[in-house]
């Protein structure tokens, strides 16, 4: 279906693994204006196949959909723009799950022609796709690949495209199993997994159809913008490309944000040993990045004399304090371990270290304890094989407490373990875990904790505002997620002086007042619209990069609309799927337990965060969408 618009190349591929069947899937210049791209067009794809449907989906049948989606800036040059996504419903939570990656599948899936790839059925026998123009695809028979890890089996694919692959952990339905690009993961909520239940290895993309862009003069300028003020951030232009994401280890360890011996402790003794720090100074062959990205905050370390992408910080501290290891090595071969048997590093270590506080109880026996590190790798490489105890860890910590008990020491929310980020230290990052539409997300949760002390120093134990502050934040990150970018570029939404200077009088000024600004954002989410501006000091590129880019009319409020109206639409296929208020919840040890004994304010306050969070969101008390709000966000489909 041709488009109006520019970035865009205009066609949705969907192909039926069944019937060996491609078709043209239709999508409109309406539902891009709408819906834009990426995670929230998947959201509408997904919610498209789901809505006639009686109860839940089982992920693992043929019925179930994956949608592969760009953004309108992909391939068209912006600052960090490689990013896609890929949507199904999870075999993890039995929600939707949407995962993001920075490889460059995404890309090469424009080149190709597609703005979107969908697909559904299972092939009848292992299968990868070669997917060129002009809705031409290949079944390539995938008995040669498959058991073979990522890496080898892009290696050993034959086509020169751009891959998108699972290892064995996806062949073998672990519920937490990635699909690989290059080295890049799209790792939460078991995409691999759904991907090996449909016999599918992976894709190639082949092709050389270029975006075209409505205004290059414009674009191009505003692309010179963007990038100098991404390398001169404080955050962005220092903090990450000297440290990566890992140089958060010391902070969270300071502000008792840093997951240790199952979530018991926000503080870890050895800490620095497996601190960015450290990692940079010690292990650091040098860094890398996305194609397009000027940030470069990947570090390219040794395993095993060879030069692979090292851990980003949710490895470093669940593979780290939260299992009582402060060895480094260990964590980056273990990283590696995990890429090449394409398995999600978060669920994975929230995992084990779940049974290693079972075995400690005497709830299961399973030779797994804190603090024992050398039966690690070969516990790994059974979950990815499904043999002995793997079998049952690959199952994810929910099920685990279903068999041997536990629940309340349990780190998932609807299924999904937690990030390394310790709530109790940081509550609006609690009622963001809590309320999250795919599970125990960060990133999906509104990411709170960057204010209330990995950034700023927002008061975090405080309700006061974080309800109002989270869906702000949601709504954010979903428009600059759908429109193609890295969530990275939303640290320079922070000016300057506020992340470069602490100590600074404006910057505390700030922290007094933003919990106090609950009335203004929830105006401002309401009557989004009105604001048809883009921020001033570009503290948001993205909006014109997209006017520019597309030709589409963009603006701040329009960009905010378009984030709520995909997060709502996330809740909406949750709610249909089964999902109440019951749902959002924590672990009990966050919510009734002291993080610090003499500090009474160190637990999670969430029946009352999620009172305000519902407000804010203009949901139903029992967690819905109210019939008034979808009108007004265009939903009643």
């Amino acid at each position: 279906m041709a488009t109006k618009f520019k970035g865009y190349v205009g066609k949705v591929l969907k192909i039926d693994l069944t019937k060996k069947e491609v078709t043209e899937y239709p999508f409109s210049d309406e539902e891009r204006e709408l819906f834009l791209g990426g995670k929230i067009m998947a959201a509408k794809i997904v919610y498209d196949h789901i809505k006639n449907m009686d109860g839940k989906l089982d992920p693992f049948s043929p019925e179930n959909i994956i949608a592969i989606t760009s953004g309108p800036l992909n391939a068209c040059g912006a600052p960090c723009s490689s990013r896609f996504n890929t949507s199904t419903i999870s075999p993890l939570t039995g929600y939707y799950t949407s995962s993001n990656c920075g490889g460059n599948f995404g890309m090469g899936m424009k080149r190709a022609g597609y703005d979107a790839i969908v697909i559904v059925g299972k092939a009848d026998e292992h299968t990868y796709l070669v997917i060129k123009p002009d809705m031409k695809v290949e079944f390539k028979n995938a008995d040669a690949l498959w058991g073979k890890k990522t890496g080898e089996s892009q290696e050993l694919i034959p086509e020169k495209g751009d891959k998108f692959v699972i290892g064995p952990a996806g062949e073998n339905l672990v519920r937490y199993a990635c699909v690989v690009s290059n080295e890049r993961a799209a790792g939460r909520g078991g995409v691999g997994a759904v991907f090996g239940s449909k016999n599918l290895k992976g894709l190639v993309v082949e092709g050389h159809v270029a975006p075209q862009i409505y205004d290059k003069a414009k674009y191009d300028k505003n692309n010179v913008k963007w990038t100098k003020r991404l390398t001169t951030h404080p955050t962005t232009g220092k903090q990450l490309p000297n440290f990566g994401t890992a140089a958060l280890v010391a902070p969270m360890q300071a502000k008792h944000l840093l997951s240790t011996n199952n979530y018991r402790s926000g503080q870890f003794d050895k800490f620095d040993d497996i601190s960015g720090e450290t990692l940079t100074e010690s292990y650091l062959k040098y860094n890398s990045n996305c194609t397009s990205c000027p940030i470069r905050c990947a570090r390219m370390v040794d395993v095993e004399g060879k030069v692979v992408k090292g851990p980003e910080v949710e490895t470093l501290g669940l593979f780290g304090p939260n299992i009582l290891n402060n060895n480094m090595q260990a964590i980056l071969d273990w990283n590696n371990l995990m890429d090449e048997y394409g398995m999600d590093t978060i669920s994975c270590g929230n995992t084990l270290s779940f049974a290693m506080e079972l075995n400690e109880k005497g709830m299961w026996d399973n030779g797994l304890q804190f603090g024992k590190i050398d039966n690690i790798a070969e516990t790994i490489e059974s979950i990815a094989l499904r043999q002995g105890i793997g079998n049952e860890l690959a199952e994810g910590s929910k099920r685990l407490s279903d068999k041997f008990g536990g629940k309340e020491f349990a780190m998932n929310v609807k299924g999904m373990e937690l990030a390394a980020y310790e709530p109790r230290g940081a509550v609006g990052q609690g009622l963001g875990y809590a309320i999250a539409n795919r599970g125990g997300c960060h990133i999906n949760g509104g990411y709170l904790v960057v204010l209330e002390g990995l950034g700023l120093s927002v008061n975090p134990y405080t309700t006061h505002g974080k309800g109002v502050l989270a869906a702000m934040f949601q709504d954010l990150m979903e428009a600059i997620s759908a429109g193609g970018n890295c969530l990275f570029t939303s640290y320079a939404f922070f000016p300057y002086f506020l992340m470069g200077n602490p100590n600074g009088l404006m910057t505390k000024i700030v922290n007094k007042v933003m919990t106090e600004l609950g009335l203004a954002i929830k105006a401002i989410l309401r009557f989004a619209p009105v604001l048809a501006i883009h921020m001033p000091f570009g503290m948001l590129p993205h909006t014109k990069a997209i006017q520019y880019a597309t030709g589409m009319k963009m603006n701040f409020g329009k960009f905010l609309r378009i984030g709520e109206r995909g997060y709502n639409l996330e809740r909406l296929i949750d709610v249909k799927l089964g999902v109440t208020t019951a749902d959002d919840t924590l672990p009990a040890r966050l919510t009734t337990e002291l993080q610090i004994a003499t500090n009474p304010k160190s637990k999670v306050p969430l029946d009352k965060l999620k009172k305000k969070y519902y407000k804010a969101r203009f949901w139903s008390k029992d967690g819905k969408p109210t019939k008034k709000l979808i009108k007004r966000l265009k939903l009643d489909f």
